[in-house]
Formats: structure tokens, sequence, C-alpha cells
């Protein structure tokens, strides 16, 4: 009996030990950050708004950011933002304004370091999976932002699903 103990221990630990040490998972590549952020700056440039678009990694870092030469110093920082916070949260920042208001339960998210609880941060999937975030700011308001980065994912999410 204390053989047959012994062997399952044994068994046990070699099975512990064979268990996956490493993650593989999605991420934007350059290229689609590259495409998704032209494509969003298009749309808004379109519409006649000077924006900044950043483009993240599903760790919320910058691949690509383009800024409209006459769009504000403040709108490169604040579309990196929103497009990491969309990350972070795996939620469109629309949806986590809306969540965050003041006397809401989840209000104090606001307060965390780096959030922007601002529409125009998207997040970007392929095959249900977070693969980054487009954020864009400079447009008259988030919601314009959100449709200009919308155009950026839209530029990019036929490759993503067939990846």
């Amino acid at each position: 009996m204390k053989c047959a103990a012994m062997l399952a221990l044994m068994i046990f630990l070699q099975c512990a030990h064979a268990q996956k040490m490493l993650a593989t998972y999605a991420t934007l590549t350059t290229a689609a950050a590259q495409r998704a952020a032209q494509a969003a700056f298009d749309r808004c440039s379109k519409d006649g708004y000077t924006v900044t678009v950043a483009v993240v990694d599903r760790g919320g870092q910058p691949l690509a950011v383009i800024r409209d030469n006459l769009a504000g110093t403040h709108t490169v920082n604040t579309a990196i933002g929103k497009a990491a916070t969309a990350v972070s949260f795996r939620v469109d920042t629309a949806e986590l304004a809306a969540q965050t208001q003041a006397g809401r339960p989840q209000s104090g998210i606001r307060s965390l370091p780096n959030v922007v609880a601002i529409a125009g941060g998207i997040v970007v999937q392929a095959k249900g999976a977070l693969a980054g975030g487009i954020g864009v700011s400079g447009a008259p308001g988030g919601d314009a932002d959100e449709v200009c980065a919308k155009a950026g994912l839209a530029a990019i999410s036929d490759s993503l699903e067939l990846e």
C-alpha cells in the first residue's frame, strides 16, 4: 500500500512539473496597428477633426501613434491612455465612462493612475481574444473619437478573424 501511495505521489509531482510554464496569446502586430491607426486618422481627417490616434498591444504599450500637426499636445497622451484603458479593463472607454460616473459603485476607478474614462478608446479582439486597443483624442467629443476608432478597427477586423 505504501508503494502504491509513493508511486501516486511521484506521478503527481511529475505532472505538476510538466505543466506549461509559458502563455501563448494573440497580440496586434506593428503592421496591423499602423493600418488601423491610419484608417482611424483618415476617418477623422475626412470629418474635419484634428486628432491623435494611438494603437496599443494587449499589454497597453503603443505600437502606432499618428498625430495631426495641428492636434493639441494633450491628445497624444490622451489617445494612448484611452487605448490602454480599454485594454486594461477589457471594455470600450465609453462604457467604462458610463459605469464610473460620480455616485456609482465603480466611480473610484477614475481615481486610479493612468485611467482615461472618456469615450474614444475601444478594445480590439481577434477570434474572441484580447489583441489590443485603439484610442482617438481631439475630435469634438468622445463620441466622434469613437467613430474614428471604430473605422480603424473595421480596417483590420476581417484580417484578424482570418489569422
